[in-house]
């Protein structure tokens, strides 16, 4: 039995070319293939190909873009007919022509980075509320995880303008600060919020509470993102087999309680619809900018006092600390056998005398002897 040949496929460019050319987002064109737009991402970037019936409805899908495509295309106007040539006429002279000037091509402007902040605040923090929302049931922290993680961008641009995926790094760092489990010790951690109001969005929710946060992020970045195994991985800092192992058992769980989600295609639009009813805003981008540089400058202020006070403490204990070695006293001992202390009592004539005698001397003492000769 021989194998028919696989369907031959339009380069990854002429794939993404078709499909922006139909108007089409990647997670539409995921949907009518019966994939994931992370599958669709990897599929127009080249890194993996598709196989099997994928792979014969994803090239009919772009055959269909392509005849459409040149359906909608300008017919080429007809050539004009050639006219029968005239008689030669002697050319006039030409009149010398002003030297042209050369055309100044416009450079393309440069974005500030402020600019190319605000660009991707406005571009990905929307959705980036929405996702860190699964993962809390939190509407509020939710918001507050997504602009610390645009603030720490913010102070390290440099290193974000340069990553290939700037978006993948600050929701790597707002999932971080979402899931972190001093939240719970925060006041408001105490008073829950009000649940969705759909009954099936609050199971959902519910459902995905209950998930170790681990499991919790995996799903919620495989099935709700829509990014495919090894970037998954590499997001959660996992192995890929234990981020697959982490993504079943998290599936399994949600199917235990919701039997109708244990189609992962279900899963991926339910889980885009919950995130979608709730109606979170983040907040404008200059207003985190300044969030951000007040942050630093009193973490700056506090890195300062913190080192004079040390500075302080350090020369106060060089001034009063001993110049020399001081040995430490012995601890006192009883002494026995001596008589006790009695208290005195009156003086004999014999002490008087003496007494008597003491104080008619000299204050200075006595005289001082002096040797004679016998």
């Amino acid at each position: 039995m021989t194998r028919s040949p696989a369907t031959p496929l339009p380069p990854p460019k002429a794939r993404r070319r078709l499909r922006e050319t139909a108007a089409l987002t990647q997670t539409q064109l995921a949907d009518r293939v019966g994939v994931t737009p992370g599958t669709v991402r990897a599929w127009e970037s080249g890194r993996t190909t598709p196989r099997g019936r994928k792979r014969e409805a994803y090239a009919k899908l772009l055959k269909t873009l392509a005849e459409e495509e040149a359906v909608q295309a300008p017919e080429p106007e007809p050539e004009p007919e050639p006219q029968p040539e005239a008689k030669p006429q002697p050319e006039p002279e030409p009149e010398p022509q002003p030297r042209s000037q050369p055309v100044a091509v416009p450079e393309p402007v440069a974005l500030t980075p402020a600019q190319a902040f605000d660009a991707l605040y406005a571009f990905s923090a929307p959705a980036l509320v929405r996702q860190t929302f699964l993962l809390t049931g939190r509407r509020e922290q939710a918001r507050e995880s997504v602009e610390r993680a645009f603030q720490a961008a913010w102070e390290h641009w440099p290193e974000v303008a340069r990553d290939r995926d700037p978006v993948g790094w600050v929701r790597a760092t707002a999932y971080e600060y979402a899931l972190s489990p001093w939240q719970r010790l925060r006041p408001r951690h105490r008073h829950p919020e009000p649940p969705p109001a759909d009954p099936g969005d609050r199971t959902l929710l519910n459902t995905l509470l209950r998930l170790p946060p681990r499991h919790r992020r995996t799903l919620v970045l495989y099935d709700g993102v829509g990014l495919d195994l090894p970037e998954t991985a590499a997001e959660t800092e996992a192995s890929t087999p234990a981020t697959a192992n982490r993504l079943l058992r998290a599936r399994e769980a949600v199917a235990g309680r919701l039997p109708a989600l244990a189609d992962p295609q279900v899963l991926h639009r339910r889980l885009a619809e919950l995130a979608s009813n709730e109606r979170l805003r983040a907040a404008e981008p200059p207003a985190v900018r300044r969030g951000g540089e007040r942050r630093a400058r009193l973490r700056t202020r506090a890195a300062i006092a913190f080192t004079v006070a040390l500075i302080g403490t350090t020369a106060l204990t060089v001034r009063t600390a001993p110049t020399h070695y001081e040995p430490p006293v012995s601890p006192g001992q009883a002494v026995r056998g001596v008589p006790q202390r009695v208290a005195p009592g009156a003086l004999s004539d014999e002490e008087l005398e003496l007494r008597q005698k003491l104080r008619d001397q000299v204050q200075d003492g006595p005289e001082r002897l002096s040797p004679r000769l016998e």
